[in-house]
């Protein structure tokens, strides 16, 4: 069985030839952050997915709103619940997927990548150090799993 984890790093973005690497961090909230230092994508992990069920409606901010790290930024719907999100790190939106309007359900079936929500321009390049790493997240899902 392939863990929630493992497929995200099988699914990885290639490497651009210059620059830093694509980092990818969790949060508690089942969020991912994918960027380079000063720029980042946010999505929900396929564990977030998973618990949250199938997606039928996303609320997202607008290009140019802010977003700080422990306030909501947005909201998902899905048959059998609502999820609050909150945004695991602080800056300004630069990117919201607008193919999530007309079709949620690309969070469940890639939430690594074409199910991305929204992208940041980092306000603190530090608070991605705050987030879990992989094996952190995978720690935590585990746990979770096992408390249910």
């Amino acid at each position: 069985m392939t863990s929630a984890v493992a497929r995200a790093r099988q699914k990885k973005e290639p490497k651009k030839e210059r620059g830093p690497a694509l980092i990818i961090r969790f949060s508690d909230e089942d969020l991912w952050v994918r960027g380079e230092a000063d720029h980042v994508q946010v999505g929900l992990s396929d564990h977030g997915q998973d618990k949250l069920g199938e997606i039928i409606a996303v609320d997202l901010p607008e290009v140019g709103n802010s977003v700080e790290r422990g306030e909501p930024f947005g909201e998902l719907e899905s048959v059998r619940t609502g999820l609050e999100l909150i945004s695991p790190v602080t800056g300004s939106v630069t990117a919201v997927n607008a193919e999530l309007s007309d079709n949620p359900s690309l969070i469940n079936e890639d939430p690594y990548h074409e199910g991305w929500l929204i992208e940041v321009a980092l306000a603190e390049e530090s608070e991605l150090e705050e987030l879990l790493g992989a094996d952190e997240y995978e720690e935590l899902i585990e746990s979770d799993d096992n408390d249910e």
